[in-house]
């Protein structure tokens, strides 16, 4: 099959997390009635569990506050997490989230090289649909190899699950498949995959560990948006920039 990328959603795409995700959520909570909202803080605290639904369980379960839904968490985080879904889709659809810099650039350049790319995330599949429909060009979206997302694994990341499927779906080897992550659990199951992987930090990654990884940088770049590297090895071109043959370097590392 050749090189391959796969690439996050949330965090790599777009800055989804403080300007999608949580702001659906609190107008979930706003919807339903709720008597609370999560501040940046407390979701910082929160995207250390994988999945939406698992984080509002999670906050239900810590705080002890009542859902609803005859005291049913399953129920009520699906029921919340459906209607935040449909909501970070408008949000998408709209304009309002704002893509990484680079992103578009990267990837055209790699599918243009003949790369096999597709999308590994824990997030809903059809939130994550929409993204990449939001920061890739048609043409390029219809190249994508798969899209990996949501509950089609059992365990999510920092399990290497997602990962080990798009891997066996798409026939790659490991040892020419890159990963671009931005969280701690993401990195974490790339590196459980047995995949090197670059680190692209995000809203709130900044002080996330990235013990295994190849390189940290603070965005992909684009011209006039050079890229800074905060730990890790220098793969950046001669223009700052990462490109496709930044992702050679971190397969052959």
């Amino acid at each position: 099959m050749g090189k391959a990328l796969l690439l996050d959603c949330d965090g790599v795409l777009a800055d989804t997390e403080e300007f999608g995700h949580l702001v659906a959520f609190n107008q979930v909570f706003d919807e339903f009635g709720y008597p609370f909202r999560w501040s940046k803080e407390e979701y910082a605290r929160l995207l250390k569990v994988g999945g939406g639904k698992e984080r509002v369980r999670a906050y239900a379960t810590a705080t002890g506050v009542d859902l609803g839904f005859d005291g049913d968490l399953v129920v009520a985080s699906t029921a919340i997490h459906r209607r935040k879904t449909e909501i970070y889709i408008e949000l998408v659809t709209t304009g309002r989230l704002p893509e990484r810099p680079g992103i578009r650039r990267l990837v055209d350049e790699v599918l243009d090289a003949g790369w096999t790319v597709a999308v590994a995330s824990t997030s809903a599949l059809e939130s994550v649909r929409s993204v990449l429909r939001a920061v890739v060009d048609p043409e390029a979206f219809a190249r994508v190899a798969g899209i990996f997302a949501g509950d089609v694994v059992e365990n999510k990341k920092p399990a290497p699950d997602v990962y080990l499927l798009a891997l066996d779906a798409l026939g790659l080897d490991p040892a020419d498949t890159v990963v671009i992550e931005d969280s701690e659990a993401g990195a974490a199951a790339a590196h459980a995959a047995g995949l090197k992987h670059l680190v692209t930090l995000s809203s709130f990654t900044g002080t996330d560990a990235f013990p295994d990884a190849t390189a940290v940088v603070d965005s992909l770049g684009d011209p006039g948006v050079p890229v800074r590297v905060q730990d890790g090895l220098d793969v950046r071109n001669a223009a700052g920039l990462i490109d496709r043959a930044s992702l050679e370097r971190i397969l052959a590392s």
